[in-house]
């Protein structure tokens, strides 16, 4: 063979392993975006008078909770809220149930006729964000704050802190950290939370572990919004089943409104307890992924899709490399290297929180959250396009651009 073909096969069997190294070594929280949406400076929000009027009788804050077969976690998660140091009368909580199959809406009932301050509503699309958007409909406050009905909430002064950020911030909206932690944790889901905190796990430009209050894109944080934002860019896109958040917040950051992350408004999310469930999880963040491209190109960036190339080049590469020895090295190398890197990360995790029992699940978390993400990629590209297209058509009343 004339070497110039054999070195234009090396070339083209090489692409999709190349690519997947880029994938690896931008492994991240693949649902959330980039830092350069805007730059985030004092002088973007000019300074308003009051936030709203301070009277007793107003409410100020409406908590919206959108839940399917939450019954073990709602009746804490509303507990959590009616502790809260505020007035009552100063906020309200819609809970928005998909038609739960578990007891979840009647224990919500039962909360509802001792507080006047819950109501609950039901969410015949059964996705979350249309909950979220019956809630704001149905919303009276000036504040918006979305909470997920199996949450952990340990902060008992957390709406007090939300009404103070939105006051010395000015923002539009606020972020908050969501770290994966619980109270009488398994081993695998503690190597799941340890795993998800490292730069293996999330987005390297993703606020969502940090611990420092300051101006953020909103795209990966934001989760309280004034109510005038959504007067501003819209709902949220129903033709969305994962990522609604993030689609959402991007608008937000192209209307160049800001956000304010502060930990001082933290909540707790309890992690996936089998493999498979966080599979599925990663499987449904990476199709919200490409919903969000097709919707808004200028999101594809190699950090968010280099996963769907990871999993494409240990597919093809796999198959392409007994054609030659050399394309067999080049493979098995960079695999090879993968894996290091994963045992690698997962011996200093350990080590660093001493816990010697997440040294065996953690390289096969790291791989259910690569494979599950990629292949969500993968999924949504071959099979996502035509109901795409068909649910934009039919709900374009929900977003506008």
């Amino acid at each position: 063979m004339p070497k110039h073909k054999f070195e234009i096969k090396i070339i083209v069997f090489s692409v999709p392993i190349v690519l997947s190294v880029a994938g690896t070594l931008v492994l991240g929280e693949w649902t959330i975006g980039t830092n350069d949406l805007h730059p985030m400076t004092d002088d973007l929000h000019p300074m308003t008078d009051d936030l709203y009027p301070m009277t007793d009788n107003n409410i100020t804050l409406s908590v919206i909770i959108p839940v399917r077969n939450e019954s073990q976690h709602i009746g804490e998660v509303l507990d959590r809220l009616l502790e809260q140091d505020y007035f009552a009368e100063r906020f309200e909580i819609l809970v928005v149930d998909g038609f739960s199959a578990d007891n979840t809406r009647e224990i919500v009932r039962q909360y509802a006729e001792q507080h006047s301050n819950i109501r609950l509503f039901e969410n015949p699309k059964q996705v979350s964000s249309a909950a979220r958007n019956i809630g704001i409909e149905q919303s009276r406050g000036n504040i918006v704050l979305i909470i997920d009905g199996h949450c952990l909430i340990e902060n008992g002064a957390m709406f007090k802190n939300i009404e103070s950020a939105f006051e010395r911030s000015q923002a539009d909206c606020l972020g908050r950290p969501q770290p994966l932690e619980m109270i009488g944790a398994t081993t695998l889901q503690w190597a799941i939370a340890f795993a998800r905190r490292s730069l293996l796990g999330h987005h390297p430009d993703s606020f969502i572990y940090s611990g420092q209050a300051q101006y953020s894109p909103a795209i990966s944080v934001a989760v309280a919004y004034r109510k005038e934002v959504f007067e501003r860019v819209g709902l949220f896109d129903e033709t969305f089943d994962a990522c609604e958040d993030v689609e959402m917040n991007h608008r937000i950051d192209k209307a160049k409104l800001r956000c304010y992350f502060d930990p001082a408004i933290a909540v707790h999310y309890v992690p996936r307890k089998t493999l498979t469930g966080l599979m599925f999880q990663m499987n449904r963040y990476g199709r919200g992924r490409v919903k969000l491209f097709r919707k808004h190109r200028e999101t594809f960036s190699l950090k968010s899709f280099g996963l769907g190339f990871f999993v494409l080049g240990v597919i093809f590469g796999f198959v392409f490399c007994w054609f030659h020895p050399v394309l067999f090295y080049v493979y098995f190398s960079i695999l090879g290297f993968y894996i290091f890197t994963v045992l690698a990360e997962s011996v200093r995790i350990t080590i660093l929180n001493r816990r010697l029992g997440v040294l065996f699940f953690l390289p096969i978390v790291f791989a259910a959250i690569h494979f599950g993400f990629g292949f969500g990629i993968l999924r949504e590209f071959l099979g996502g396009a035509k109901k795409h297209h068909r649910g934009i058509s039919n709900n374009s009343e929900f977003t506008k651009s």
